[in-house]
């Protein structure tokens, strides 16, 4: 079966080498950083809207994106919220390789996502 292809958008806190290793991971993917597309220093509404259309899946390691009363299930596309420390490029990549080998990206959609040290947690909305 084929892989559902994604469009992603990682915060600023994720480093940029993140982008480049997941466009290779996955090459059928459409991934951007923010300081790719102008919105670095931005507040988290104009990245939530802009992911929001452009049907992107937000990956951040930013604890508010987790808040669902602030950003409600089954309201945005989905967010992957990185609880992992150091927040290094290593760490990041160790994460999301956890993700991609457990949670079928087709699941991605709509969810919100938390990778902490020991587990991933998906919550759907």
């Amino acid at each position: 079966m084929a892989e559902t292809a994604l469009n992603v958008l990682l915060d600023q806190n994720v480093p940029l080498a993140v982008a480049a290793w997941l466009r290779n991971e996955r090459p059928e993917w459409t991934v951007r950083h923010v300081n790719e597309i102008g919105l670095q220093g931005r507040p988290d509404e104009h990245l939530y809207r802009w992911a929001q259309e452009n049907s992107a899946i937000i990956i951040t390691f930013d604890e508010d994106f987790g808040d669902a009363r602030m950003y409600p299930l089954g309201r945005h596309d989905g967010i992957i919220r990185l609880r992992i420390w150091p927040t290094t490029v290593e760490q990041a990549k160790k994460a999301l390789s956890r993700l991609l080998a457990s949670v079928p990206p087709s699941e991605w959609r709509k969810s919100l996502i938390i990778i902490d040290e020991e587990k991933i947690r998906v919550r759907r909305g």
